[in-house]
């Protein structure tokens, strides 16, 4: 047998208990919530067959368009904030000095903490009498800035996505620092040859030769933004008057706190599809830039 052909065997074989995990534990759950969706079903005891009837319930739903709202909110400031900062982090950290790796295992704390811890944190950070965002404020003379910052409509998304960006940064750096290390270093010294230096230099030479890793952050700030759960659960809850309310909350309380399974698998269903119609306009909006 040919040496490729044992190799690929080998790969197989070696790849075969990770696939069937991701087929028994996702995939097929994803396929079994879709056929759910379907149903009214309390959890327990037998399923009726309703066809479109919690689509439509959903769709009339004003909670439902206010979580999605909200969730876009939390997609487009986590693209704006995570992104730009993870890769202009990169750039000035991509030197492998001392100080360099002690401010990128800084930046990277906020993943190793529980998102619960982080949530409780900040939740005290924006506490509107003891909260040092206020304390701050007081401090600068800007009292008329203070606020309760997570009960206030018209700024609490704002505040939620500011932690939920503190907390994410740190993945996307070390993703762009390593594809920063993928660049040779003769393009590097063309360049500086050429005397392309700064900015001429990092959007003709470095974003280009990283475009494809840009666009791979920013389908993960996608996917992980309409998933986002546990920072709103611990800060708000989704309130006051469902003002913060996410998808992922709004399924949660729809499915465990009324006992709606059919109706949350509906919900979740959504979401992903929510996700992927976000994944395609930014796969096409990407290729037209890279074109």
């Amino acid at each position: 047998m040919p040496t490729a052909m044992r190799s690929k065997g080998f790969i197989a074989i070696a790849l075969l208990p990770a696939l069937l995990l991701f087929l028994i534990f996702v995939i097929i759950p994803v396929f079994w919530s879709a056929y759910y969706g379907f149903f009214s079903w309390k959890g327990f005891g037998e399923a009726t067959f309703i066809g479109l009837d919690n689509y439509k319930e959903m769709f009339k739903d004003p909670i439902f368009w206010r979580a999605l709202r909200n969730n876009l909110i939390l997609v487009v400031s986590s693209i704006i904030g995570q992104v730009p900062i993870a890769l202009v982090l990169a750039i000035v950290l991509f030197k492998n000095s001392l100080f360099s790796r002690f401010i990128r295992s800084a930046v990277f704390m906020p993943m190793v903490l529980s998102t619960v811890v982080v949530g409780l944190i900040w939740g005290y950070i924006y506490h509107p009498q003891f909260g040092i965002a206020n304390h701050v404020l007081e401090m600068l003379g800007l009292e008329s800035w203070t606020r309760a910052w997570l009960s206030d409509p018209k700024v609490n998304m704002l505040a939620i996505s500011i932690p939920i960006n503190w907390a994410n940064v740190g993945p996307y750096l070390v993703i762009f620092i390593a594809a920063l290390q993928n660049i040779s270093p003769e393009i590097h010294d063309a360049a500086k040859i050429d005397g392309s230096s700064g900015w001429n230099k990092l959007r003709n030479i470095t974003l280009p030769m990283i475009w494809s890793t840009v666009v791979v952050t920013i389908v993960l700030c996608i996917s992980g933004s309409l998933k986002a759960f546990d920072h709103v659960i611990v800060m708000t809850g989704g309130g006051p008057a469902q003002s913060t309310e996410l998808l992922a909350t709004y399924m949660y309380n729809s499915t465990f706190s009324v006992y709606r399974y059919g109706y949350g698998s509906a919900v979740s269903t959504m979401i992903m599809i929510v996700s992927a119609i976000l994944i395609a306009i930014n796969y096409f909006a990407t290729r037209r830039k890279s074109s």
